[in-house]
């Protein structure tokens, strides 16, 4: 079975500086999920301190898991620390008996795992993603793959698929991400499936 190609570049980056111990990958996640989860939990009866404590908490949560190899990475990080921070968040209002929103309150059960709902649904995410990519065909597949899972700028796309110009790669990763998208709905509608 083919790996994934879905958050490859900065995730790998990030799983492997947590699996050697380097602390600096928590660092930059912190960063880089403050505000989703600080609105988050503002938006839900929170302060920025709840904010910051819950964001904490689940950066554990990942930490052990990598650490222990129990982290299965079928999404990405901060989609996984977004849901482990909402998760954590929810038993604390439920602990607290705070009024919980209606958006928040119908949730299922809450867990620091995705429920198997959400698991199948991201795993059949992956499978649409990967065959409509397999289908995409190039130069679409590989500047796709440039852009979105190897983080290049413009102007290295343009240099390395010989394109004239940044702007010109800019035009064409519009047409391939439209393209995309149009094969991914045919895959999960059923009209393209093998």
């Amino acid at each position: 079975m083919k790996s994934p190609l879905l958050f490859f570049n900065s995730d790998a980056r990030i799983l492997d500086g947590i699996r050697h111990g380097d602390e600096s990958a928590l660092v930059s996640l912190y960063e880089a999920n403050r505000r989703p989860v600080t609105a988050l939990v503002m938006n839900n009866n929170g302060t920025s301190d709840d904010a910051d404590d819950v964001l904490q908490e689940a950066l554990i949560v990942l930490w052990e898991r990598v650490r222990s190899g129990r982290y299965e990475h079928s999404a990405a990080i901060g989609t996984f620390l977004y849901a482990t921070a909402r998760n954590i968040w929810l038993r604390h209002l439920a602990r607290t008996r705070r009024e919980r929103p209606a958006d928040l309150a119908d949730d299922p059960a809450v867990s620091d795992d995705p429920s198997p709902l959400d698991a199948v649904v991201s795993d059949e995410q992956t499978a649409s993603v990967r065959a409509a990519l397999d289908r995409l065909g190039e130069p679409c597949r590989s500047l796709l793959v440039l852009f979105y899972w190897e983080e290049a700028s413009m102007e290295e796309i343009a240099r390395r698929l010989g394109m004239a110009n940044a702007a010109t790669a800019k035009s064409k990763k519009y047409q391939c991400k439209e393209q995309l998208k149009r094969l991914i709905d045919r895959t999960t509608d059923g009209h393209e499936r093998n």
